[in-house]
């Protein structure tokens, strides 16, 4: 939401990687039912290339680009308070005045398009994260650290207690009543969905099914998913803070420093990744062994590979090559909101009841097609609109209703 004068190419090709690579993920829950999106044996196939698709967007993608996108978005709260200062504005009223707004947007996106909203999570989180904003990175980093170790200790613990309630349960001399309270509580751990049938059925009926549906698993996503997502979400952006008090994400570091977490993040992650996929898929999804294999990968290994990822597309910029590429690239990251909202209109649009009714209908390997022409899209329309225009038209609307006041569209020069 600043002006192109005052952009960092490195930082917006980064969002840009970010914003793209995000499909990857939600194009599953555009879709397929929801829970496909944690357990692929649910909907949309699971064997040969269905399988194949799943290991490979888990290992590279699945975590890491939602993890980009939100140290981004705390570094775009330091930056944006910096200018805001800068330019004699009271740097909370600014901050406040954006996340009531994105919170507001994200409310209409989750209730009107779709269910699976990260805005309001991201307003709340960051109204949170401003109050630390001008501490300095060791401090940042070292309160991120805390809250995804403690995350990860919760969820060992739990995985700890539920198999010795497990144990305990299944042992041959264990009551009736112990076991009934075994069989709820493994119950309990699947979410409330549908069956995957009705669910798909639901999703290509009428605007007024639809409608209903989407409300129900907004209200849920929001209400039960979302509080557990805090203090990851909290941790991302203070370590996007951190990263870019130091000058990480602008390309300030010198680029073998970029190297070694680039190479130093996919050594270090990439094995313990498909370690996770083949425990996973031997333990056909058990939802017991998520309760420790999610913590394992959001908290010890994703936050690395994000970096890594970070680094190679800072490297790609900073290098000066494919210059008419990295520039769309970073078109569609000054343009990420836009584009974000502008994928789930155009997905709902394709795979929805009341668009082509696509949904349930596509295997989990050919839905990367349709990510492909998504992203032709983003590249081909980002750049030639911000040539004319200032800002992106959900970014102009974002800064309009922030700002109290509508916003100049047209660029300057």
């Amino acid at each position: 939401m600043t002006p192109a004068t005052d952009r960092i190419a490195t930082l917006d090709a980064v969002r840009g990687v970010a914003v793209m690579g995000i499909l990857l993920l939600n194009i599953v829950s555009f879709a397929l039912p929801a829970y496909a999106y944690v357990d692929p044996t649910f909907a949309g196939g699971a064997a040969g290339a269905n399988w194949w698709t799943w290991a490979i967007v888990f290992v590279l993608a699945d975590g890491k680009m939602r993890a980009l996108f939100t140290m981004l978005f705390g570094a775009s709260t330091v930056l944006v308070a910096e200018r805001a200062l800068a330019g004699g504005e009271n740097a909370a009223r600014v901050h406040y005045a954006r996340m009531a707004s994105l919170f507001a947007i994200g409310l209409v996106h989750a209730y009107l398009i779709w269910a699976g909203d990260i805005l309001t999570l991201y307003a709340v989180c960051g109204a949170l994260v401003f109050a630390l904003w001008r501490w300095p990175p060791r401090l940042l980093a070292g309160v991120a650290g805390a809250l995804l170790l403690w995350q990860l200790a919760t969820g060992v613990i739990g995985y700890v207690d539920t198999r010795r309630f497990e144990a305990a349960a299944t042992a041959p001399d264990a009551g009736a009543a112990l076991r009934i309270r075994w069989a709820d509580y493994r119950a309990a751990l699947l979410p409330p969905v549908q069956p995957a049938a009705e669910d798909i059925a639901t999703y290509r009926g009428s605007w007024r099914e639809i409608a209903i549906a989407r409300a129900h698993e907004a209200f849920q996503l929001e209400t039960q998913v979302m509080p557990l997502m805090l203090p990851e979400t909290v941790a991302l952006m203070l370590l996007g803070m951190a990263l870019f008090r130091t000058g990480f994400f602008s390309g300030g570091w010198e680029r073998r420093a970029y190297w070694r977490v680039a190479i130093g993040g996919y050594a270090l992650t990439i094995p313990g990744y498909i370690a996770l996929t083949v425990w996973l898929t031997r333990a056909h999804f058990d939802p017991i062994v998520m309760i420790l294999s999610e913590p394992l990968h959001l908290v010890l290994l994703r936050p690395w590979m994000a970096m890594a990822h970070a680094a190679i597309v800072i490297l790609c910029v900073t290098s000066g090559r494919a210059r008419w590429l990295t520039a769309r690239i970073a078109a569609v990251g000054r343009m990420a909101f836009s584009n974000y909202l502008g994928t789930s209109i155009l997905c709902t649009l394709i795979f929805y009841g009341y668009g082509l009714g696509w949904y349930g209908r596509l295997e989990r390997w050919q839905l990367y097609a349709v990510v492909m022409l998504v992203w032709a899209a983003m590249l081909l329309w980002s750049r030639p609109w911000l040539e004319r225009f200032a800002y992106g038209p959900a970014e102009w609307l974002w800064r309009s209703i922030a700002r109290g006041r509508v916003q100049t569209m047209r660029r300057d020069d």
